[in-house]
């Protein structure tokens, strides 16, 4: 039998066939190459499990890193929002600091309460016609669906005129408002910073705040409860055309129903909400507007994330004022 060569890297199989060890393996009746087999199978369970250990400290540490990365960037979105909450809140205080200005500055206010209000009518009057025909289409259909439109229609006209005056138009009016007059104020503020227009008036000792920004917000404040007192109307004779030609409703059973259920909170609550509505589209406006860099395509950049910041707080507070009211 010729004998077995033993590399010379498997230092632990050998030992188990060199020196006191070979005779013992001998005296129990295995050959050399049986045991050195059985060696070196030990000996690779012993290197595989140290391996394996290394390997899940090594995976142990890296899960680490992403975790903490994980968190870090928690920590700076929320510190971001933070600071940029922050940023908003002290505009707003600059823009009630120079309250006492209105009737000195008439002129500029009345300009934009011009390009907020008699500017944006047609689109609204438009989108409130349209708002108050789709609503009243779902609730006709829905007590269509189940033949109780007989049942249901002193109803229809009070359900219709509750879903209107308090979430369909005071939204739909500030989220048109919100991509019509906040991207519009974000792009003239935005256009302004970045030719350096904005330090120009500066330097010539006007304050931005008190030119941009006041007469901005001061203008959506007081026409948004406008613009949605002209929304509910025409959203309320929109619903009343569709269901009076579709379900032969009667002007007395539509009209009769809105004033049965009719509650002043209802309008308080939409003019409300217009007013607030209003305030923090031009706030965000006039604020990301200050905040734009980068010429051309910062401005354009500026004005999506106007419109997406409006939009997101519109649809926030009146997810709050819901709760509350």
């Amino acid at each position: 039998m010729r004998p077995v060569r033993i590399p010379s890297f498997c230092l632990f199989p050998r030992l188990l066939l060199c020196g006191p060890v070979r005779p013992r393996i001998s005296r129990l009746g295995y050959s050399a190459s049986s045991a050195y087999f059985c060696a070196l199978i030990l000996f690779g369970g012993v290197l595989f499990g140290r391996c394996a250990r290394f390997k899940h400290a090594g995976q142990t540490e890296a899960w680490g890193k992403v975790r903490l990365e994980i968190i870090a960037r928690i920590g700076r979105a929320i510190l971001g929002f933070v600071a940029e909450f922050g940023q908003i809140v002290l505009l707003a205080r600059h823009v009630v600091r120079y309250l006492p200005r209105i009737f000195r500055d008439r002129k500029l206010i009345l300009e934009q309460m011009g390009i907020v209000g008699a500017d944006s009518l047609p689109l609204v009057i438009l989108i409130g016609s349209f708002t108050g025909a789709i609503a009243a289409l779902q609730a006709t259909n829905l007590f269509a669906k189940f033949n109780l439109i007989g049942i249901a229609k002193p109803f229809i006209g009070g359900s219709v005129a509750t879903v209107i005056f308090t979430e369909l138009t005071p939204v739909l009016t500030a989220l048109v408002i919100a991509g019509r007059v906040g991207a519009a104020i974000t792009a003239q503020i935005g256009t302004m910073q970045v030719s350096e227009q904005v330090d120009a008036l500066e330097l010539m000792a006007i304050d931005k705040h008190r030119y941009l920004a006041m007469p901005r917000v001061l203008a959506a404040l007081a026409m948004m409860p406008v613009l949605a007192v002209f929304s509910n109307v025409v959203a309320i004779a929109g619903a009343f055309i569709l269901t009076s030609l579709k379900f032969d409703f009667s002007a007395v059973a539509f009209f009769d129903s809105i004033a049965y259920y009719f509650q002043l909170s209802e309008i308080i609550l939409s003019l409300f909400k217009a007013f607030v509505f209003g305030g923090v589209t031009a706030i965000i406006g006039c604020h990301v507007g200050f905040q734009t860099a980068g010429g051309a395509e910062g401005v354009g950049q500026s004005t999506v994330r106007s419109f997406t910041l409006s939009a997101a707080s519109i649809l926030i507070l009146d997810a709050f004022f819901g709760a509350v009211f």
